[in-house]
C-alpha cells in the first residue's frame, strides 16, 4: 500500500472547504493558526486525561481523534 500525500492533502483541503462553506467559517488570515493551536489543545487535554493529570474519562481513542486533526490541519 502507497500513502500518496498529495490525494489526502486534496481531500483534506476539499472536506474542510465544505465544512467552512456549511458552517459559514471565514478561514482568512489567522484563522489556520488559530484552529491549529485549537486542536493542539483538545489533543493535550486527551493527554492530561490519559495521563491521569486531569478530570474526565480518559479515552486513547479521542486521543488518537484528536492527533489526527492536528494532522489534519497541518
Amino acid at each position: 500500500m502507497t500513502l500518496d500525500l498529495k490525494a489526502l492533502q486534496d481531500d483534506v483541503l476539499r472536506i474542510s472547504d465544505i465544512y467552512a462553506a456549511e458552517h459559514g467559517i471565514d478561514r482568512s488570515g489567522d484563522w489556520a493558526l488559530l484552529k491549529l493551536q485549537e486542536e493542539l489543545g483538545e489533543l493535550t487535554a486527551e493527554h492530561l486525561r490519559i495521563s491521569g493529570r486531569a478530570r474526565g474519562q480518559a479515552d486513547v481513542q479521542a486521543q488518537g481523534d484528536e492527533a489526527a486533526d492536528v494532522l489534519g490541519c497541518c
